[in-house]
C-alpha cells in the first residue's frame, strides 16, 4: 500500500493542487518550529540559569515578541490546513467519484451488472473514506518531509550527538508502521468486503420490501437487518481496537526515543560538555523531530480505508475498456452486417458459437435459440459491449470495402441503433418523465405511439395518468406494462437498425399482437430489425432466422475484484444498456 499514490496526483487535479498548497504550509510548519524553539530557548536558558530574573519587561524583548507572533501564526497555519483539507477533500472525492463513474459507463452494462454492488459501496462509502486521508494522514506526511529532517539539521548544527541519537531512533517507528500496516491493510480490505456484502443484502430486502409487505411478511426481514447491523458494528470495533493499539505502540516508541536525546543532554549539561541555550533547544526539538511520524502511524489506520477505496477506484479507472476509434460506423440504413464464425465466451463455454450471419438492409431477423445459448450476447457483441473471442464482425455498404467492428467508433454505431430489452431501464419518477422530461402528456405524436403499443389503455386505468408516479426499475407496473412503457420510449428515436429482445415476453394474446403490428411498421418503414425470441412471435414476419447453439470451453476463467471482460453471463441484467444507447438520458 503507498502512502501517496502518484496515480491520484496524475488523473484528479485538485488532488495536485492540495498537495502543492500542504506542501507549502509544510515548508512554512517547519521553519516556524525552528524559530518558535530557538525564540523559547533564548528566553528561558538566562532565567534557568539565574542570570536574568523574570519581569513585565521580559514580554517586550524582540524573543518574546517573535515567540508570540509565532505560536498565532503556526495556530492560523493549523487552522486553514485543516479548512483547506476539509475543502479539497470534498473536491478530490467529487472528481474521482465522477471519473470512477465515468469510467465504469464506458465499461458495458454487463461489467455493470457483474459489478453493481462493489462499484455502489465504492462511489458511496468507500470514497468518503478519503476525508480522514487528506484531512489528517496526507498533512503529517507533508509535515514528516519537511520538519523531520529540517529540525535534525538545526539540532545537529547545536548538538551533533544529539542529532545522531535521534537520527539513529528514526527507523523504529517506520519499522513498527510496517508491521502494523501490513495487519492494518488486511483488516481494510476486510471491511471494504464486509461493506460490499452487507450492501448487497440491504439493497436485496429494499428490492423484495414491496413484495414482501403485499404477501403480509414485511416484518420478516427485522432479524435480518439486525444482523447486518451488528455484523457492520463488529467490523467497525475491530478497526478501532486496532487504531488504539498501533497509537499506543506508536507513542511508546516516540517517547522512548525523546527520552534517550534528554538524558544524553542531561549528562552532557551536569558534565559540563553542553550550554544551557543549546540544550534546550535539542531538547525541544527532539519531539518535534518524531511527532510527525508518530502522528503519521497513528493516522495511518485511519487512511488505510481511504487508501484500500483509492485502489479500487483505479481497478475501475484502469479496467480494459472496449476499443477506441475515430472511424465512423457506416449508414446503417444502407449497411450489411457480416457476422463471420462469431463465438463468445460466456460460464465455461462458447455461447453462441461460430455463428454466420449477413443482416442486409431492411432485413427483418429472428435469433432463435434456448434460454442461455447467447442470444442476447451476440447483439452485445454487436454493439461493442462485451468482446467477442474468436471470428468478427463488420459492416459494409455497396461498392466499399467491409469494415470491422473494432476498426469503427462505437459510439457512431450505437446512436443509429435502438434497443428495447427484455427488462427495461425505468427510473423513479412519472411515466411521463421515463419517456421525456421535457414531453406534455398532450404530445400528439406521444399519443399516436401509445395508441400502437397499447400504453394509452395501461394509461387511461391509473388515477393521475401519465403523471402517476413509479418506483425503481418500474415498481407500480406489471411487467408486460413496463416492456409497453419501454417500447413506447424507444419508437420516439428514428434509428435504422431496431432491436427487440423477447418483446412479446409477459403479454398477453392481444398485446402480442400489438407488438407484432408494431414489427410490421418497422418493416414498412425500412428498418432493419433484429428479434429475440424463441416464443411469440411468428416465425413468417421474419426474412431469415438464426439459430444459435453454444459449446463447452475448457479454458474459460474469471478472475480478479472486478470482474473480468471477457467472462460473461447470458442470464446477468441488461438495465443500462439503453442508457448507452441514449447517450445516458431518457430526457
Amino acid at each position: 500500500m503507498k502512502p501517496l499514490d502518484p496515480r491520484l496526483l496524475k488523473e484528479v487535479a485538485p488532488a495536485r493542487k492540495y498537495f502543492l498548497a500542504i506542501s507549502a504550509m509544510g515548508v512554512l510548519s517547519a521553519a516556524l518550529v525552528l524559530v518558535q524553539t530557538v525564540a523559547l530557548s533564548k528566553i528561558l536558558a538566562p532565567l534557568i540559569n539565574g542570570t536574568k530574573l523574570f519581569s513585565w519587561e521580559t514580554l517586550a524583548t524582540p524573543a518574546f515578541i517573535i515567540l508570540a507572533l509565532t505560536v498565532l501564526i503556526r495556530a492560523l497555519t493549523i487552522y486553514f490546513r485543516e479548512s483547506l483539507g476539509h475543502q479539497a477533500a470534498g473536491q478530490i472525492i467529487l472528481d474521482l467519484r465522477s471519473k470512477v463513474l465515468n469510467a465504469a459507463s464506458q465499461l458495458g452494462p454487463r461489467w455493470l451488472a457483474e459489478n453493481s454492488t462493489e462499484l455502489v459501496t465504492l462511489a458511496t462509502k468507500g470514497l468518503d473514506n478519503l476525508v480522514p486521508y487528506f484531512v489528517r494522514y496526507l498533512p503529517q506526511l507533508v509535515l514528516t518531509m519537511t520538519v523531520t529532517p529540517m529540525a535534525l539539521v538545526v539540532m545537529a548544527f547545536f548538538d551533533l550527538w544529539s542529532a545522531i541519537i535521534a537520527f539513529l531512533s528514526l527507523p523504529l517507528i517506520p519499522i513498527f508502521m510496517i508491521l502494523v500496516g501490513k495487519l492494518t491493510q488486511e483488516f481494510s480490505d476486510r471491511k471494504i468486503a464486509v461493506m460490499e456484502s452487507l450492501g448487497a443484502q440491504v439493497l436485496d430486502l429494499l428490492a423484495g420490501l414491496t413484495t414482501m409487505k403485499a404477501l403480509g411478511r414485511e416484518k420478516g426481514p427485522e432479524k435480518n437487518i439486525q444482523i447486518i447491523g451488528e455484523d457492520y458494528n463488529k467490523s467497525t470495533m475491530a478497526t478501532l481496537r486496532l487504531a488504539f493499539l498501533s497509537g499506543a505502540i506508536l507513542e511508546f516508541i516516540a517517547t522512548l526515543s525523546v527520552a534517550l536525546v534528554a538524558v544524553e543532554v542531561g549528562l552532557r549539561l551536569v558534565a559540563g560538555n553542553i550550554n544551557l541555550y543549546a540544550g534546550l533547544i535539542v531538547i525541544m526539538l527532539a519531539p518535534e523531530v518524531f511527532n510527525p511520524l508518530r502522528q503519521v502511524g497513528v493516522q495511518f489506520h485511519a487512511s488505510s480505508d481511504g487508501v484500500a477505496a483509492v485502489n479500487a477506484a483505479f481497478d475501475v479507472l484502469e479496467a480494459k475498456e472496449p476499443h477506441k476509434s475515430s472511424q465512423s460506423c457506416p449508414d446503417l440504413s444502407r449497411s450489411k452486417i457480416q457476422i463471420e464464425q462469431v463465438s463468445i465466451a460466456a460460464r465455461g463455454a462458447f455461447s453462441p458459437d461460430s455463428v454466420n450471419a449477413v443482416i442486409s438492409p431492411g432485413q427483418t431477423v429472428i435469433l432463435s435459440a434456448p434460454s442461455g445459448v447467447g442470444k442476447t450476447s451476440l447483439v452485445m457483441a454487436l454493439l461493442g459491449f462485451v468482446p467477442i473471442a474468436s471470428g468478427r464482425i463488420c459492416f459494409s455498404q455497396p461498392n466499399n470495402n467491409a469494415i470491422n467492428l473494432d476498426q469503427i467508433d462505437l459510439d457512431s454505431l450505437r446512436r443509429q441503433v435502438l434497443w428495447v430489452p427484455q427488462r427495461p431501464a425505468l427510473l423513479p419518477g412519472s411515466i411521463l418523465d421515463n419517456i421525456d422530461m421535457n414531453l406534455s402528456a398532450k404530445d400528439s405524436k406521444l399519443a399516436r405511439l401509445a395508441s400502437l403499443t397499447g400504453l394509452d389503455q395501461v394509461v387511461a386505468t391509473l388515477p393521475d395518468g401519465w403523471h402517476t408516479k413509479l418506483g425503481h426499475g418500474g415498481v407500480g407496473l406489471s411487467i408486460g406494462q413496463r416492456q409497453r412503457l419501454a417500447l413506447t420510449r424507444a419508437l420516439r428515436l428514428d434509428r435504422p437498425l431496431v432491436i427487440l429482445d423477447e418483446p412479446t415476453a409477459h403479454l398477453d394474446a392481444l398485446s402480442s399482437q400489438q407488438v407484432v403490428d408494431i414489427i410490421q411498421l418497422l418493416k414498412q418503414q425500412g428498418k432493419t430489425l433484429i428479434l429475440i425470441s424463441h416464443r411469440g412471435i411468428p416465425l413468417e414476419i421474419a426474412d431469415q432466422v438464426i439459430e444459435l447453439h453454444s459449446k463447452k470451453d475448457e479454458n474459460a476463467n474469471s478472475k480478479g475484484s472486478f470482474k473480468a471482460l471477457g467472462n460473461h453471463d447470458e442470464n446477468a441484467n441488461e438495465l443500462e444498456i439503453e442508457t448507452f444507447l441514449s447517450g445516458g438520458s431518457h430526457a
